[in-house]
Order: structure tokens, then sequence, then C-alpha cells
């Protein structure tokens, strides 16, 4: 197994983490329903203090981003809207309150389980980061859990991505942040015929 230790989050440059993130596996097992996984497909890189968008911009430390203050290496989950976890990858050294939301996978292992969770078949894609929770259990509970543990762990397995199937694009939902709202901080690894020999 190339279960992915913590040192690989503990980078500062979490634009180039944000994209090397795409074609590693996540996984979960942290209900009844068994554990579920895939492929990571798209992300979107939130560069802390600096950043408009960031929910720690301006090195703002409430109950909910002091997570992201810690060191790298384990998740940051939010409820947004009051409906939909979001799960996010603390990235950097402590007090660097830098992270990536994981925005999609494309589902390779327990789609039996992630039926279970959602009541509808798993589509080739789990494209949006509420769905994605919602199909792997992952709920707020998991806030500040290591990412190198056996509830939820990520996986690296030398699938090599080309730049030529990612795009780079304005982050979604962040018009609040202003000019920071189009910086091209989401990666998507959007080439249908890659991800069909993946899948």
């Amino acid at each position: 197994m190339s279960r992915i230790n913590r040192d690989y989050y503990i980078e500062n440059d979490t634009l180039w983490l944000a994209r090397d993130l795409l074609g590693k596996y996540l996984y979960c097992h942290s209900d009844q329903y068994g554990p579920g996984g895939g492929i990571i497909t798209e992300t979107e890189a939130y560069l802390g203090a600096n950043d408009r968008a960031s929910h720690a911009y301006g090195n703002r430390r409430t109950q909910r981003t002091e997570t992201m203050f810690k060191t790298g290496g384990i998740a940051y989950v939010y409820l947004c809207y009051g409906i939909h976890h979001l799960f996010n990858i603390v990235t950097a050294a402590e007090d660097i309150p830098h992270a990536v939301l994981v925005r999609g996978i494309l589902p390779m292992a327990g789609n039996i389980n992630m039926e279970r969770r959602t009541g509808r078949k798993v589509p080739f894609l789990l494209d949006g980061p509420g769905k994605l929770t919602r199909a792997m259990g992952i709920t707020t509970h998991l806030n500040g859990a290591a990412l190198d543990q056996d509830t939820i762990w990520l996986e690296d397995k030398s699938i090599q991505v080309p730049d030529a199937v990612i795009s780079a694009t304005p982050r979604i939902g962040v018009d609040y942040a202003g000019e920071d709202a189009k910086l091209p901080y989401r990666f998507v690894l959007d080439d249908k015929p890659f991800l069909m020999q993946l899948a």
C-alpha cells in the first residue's frame, strides 16, 4: 500500500499541491457502511491570510478556522449553508492557514457503500464537494483527523497526470472575494478519455 505520509502535506506551495493531488486516491471508512474511495479529479487552493476567498483571510482565527492553523496533513471539514459537509486538506506548516478543497473524485472503491449513503447509483464522477462527502461518509466529526490513519487517508498509486488534461480556472462560489475570485486556483482533471482509461 502506498499511503501518503504527513510530510507530503507540509508544503508551502499550496498551488503546486492542489495540482499534484489530482490523480491521488482518497479513501474514507468512518461509518457502518464501510469504505469508499476514488481518484481526486478536482481541487481548489485557498491561501490563507492573503486570500480573500479563504476562511482564514487576514489571519482570522475562530473556533471553525483554528483547524487551518495546525500543521498540514489533517482534514478541515465544515458545514456549508447548514447542509453540505466540505472536505479540505490542511497544508503547509503550523500557523500558515493554507488548505485545498477536494471538489471531485472518480469513484473506484466501495461504490455499493456510497450508494447506500446516497440512496442512488454512484455516477461516473462525483463532481461536487457536497456530493463527494455524502457518498464517502465524510462529516464534521472528521474535522482535525490526521490523513494517514485508518479512517481517512490518501494513497499515491503513481498515476501520471499530464498538464494537457488539466484545466486551471477561477474557483466556484467565491464572488465575495473581489479580485481574488478571478484567480486560477481551481484545478480540474476534465479529460474524459483519460479518465475512462483510469476507470
